[in-house]
């Protein structure tokens, strides 16, 4: 595979072009982390409003009728609701882990089974995450076991 890489001025469009004899899984995989990698959110945190990548966000949370971004090292709170992320996530990587979270698959360094059928998923920051039983199918699906 050939890879370029053409330097333009600044009043052209920046735009990647992918040629290919097929569209595989491979080619769905490279376009879903390049529209991901641009796709922000907005937190809020002490009053203030974040711009986050969701490459940066490990997973959402919802707590007492909030929503809550979790990311490396901050917690951002988000206006929307959990089933409303979930539908706008779908398909960039993100999917239902339980009743009240949202997984980035990209950000699962291992996931192995736990009690009752459910799994557990450990992030690549150490936390963490039960998938309920009835989203491991999903997990399952998305990781192509």
């Amino acid at each position: 595979m050939k890879i370029s890489i053409e330097e333009i001025s600044n009043e052209q469009i920046e735009e990647i072009l992918i040629r290919c004899h097929e569209v595989d899984d491979e080619i769905y995989e490279i376009v879903n982390k390049l529209e991901s990698e641009n796709f922000m959110v907005l937190g809020y945190q002490n009053e203030k409003v974040h711009r986050i990548k969701l490459s940066d966000i490990y997973y959402f949370e919802a707590v007492d009728g909030k929503v809550f971004i979790y990311c490396q090292d901050n917690v951002y709170e988000v206006k929307q609701k959990l089933y409303e992320l979930e539908e706008l996530f779908k398909e960039k990587n993100c999917f239902r882990a339980s009743k009240s979270t949202i997984l980035n698959i990209a950000k699962i360094s291992s996931i192995y089974p736990s009690i009752s059928g459910r799994f557990e998923a450990v992030l690549d920051n150490g936390e963490r995450a039960v998938v309920s039983r009835q989203y491991v199918p999903v997990l399952k699906k998305m990781l192509g076991l």
